[in-house]
């Protein structure tokens, strides 16, 4: 098991950065890769970005590529979500992700993630 904790969510104009965090307890962070999911109000949750358990290779959504940057700290547990240029269209909640990875494959699809986060809010004005 392996607990998700998102931080750094909040209100920004259109143009701004946030970046988010993900602090994971219960296992040896390095044997997961990560990822961030949004959500947006009345839509599906959708693929954000994933990163491998050594950090290479990642992998962006055709609609945040060149402005988001996931990254990871091994020895600090942590993964990272820095968003730049945000647009109105990028407020959702976003989720944290988890799964083990036993391959050198970095898998993106929903379902291969095991545990998740609570979520942070996060809210673009125009």
């Amino acid at each position: 098991q392996v607990q998700l904790v998102e931080s750094g969510g909040g209100l920004v104009q259109a143009g701004g950065s946030l970046r988010l965090s993900c602090a994971a307890s219960g296992r040896t962070f390095s044997n997961y890769a990560m990822g961030w999911y949004r959500q947006a109000p009345g839509k599906e949750r959708e693929f954000v970005a994933a990163i491998s358990r050594s950090g290479t290779p990642t992998y962006y959504a055709d609609s945040v590529k060149g402005r988001f940057t996931i990254s990871r700290d091994n020895a600090k547990n942590t993964v990272y979500l820095q968003m730049n240029s945000l647009k109105p269209e990028d407020t959702a909640v976003y989720y944290c992700a988890a799964y083990t990875q036993t391959e050198d494959h970095l898998r993106v699809a929903q379902s291969t993630f095991d545990y998740w986060g609570q979520g942070t809010q996060v809210t673009v004005s125009s």
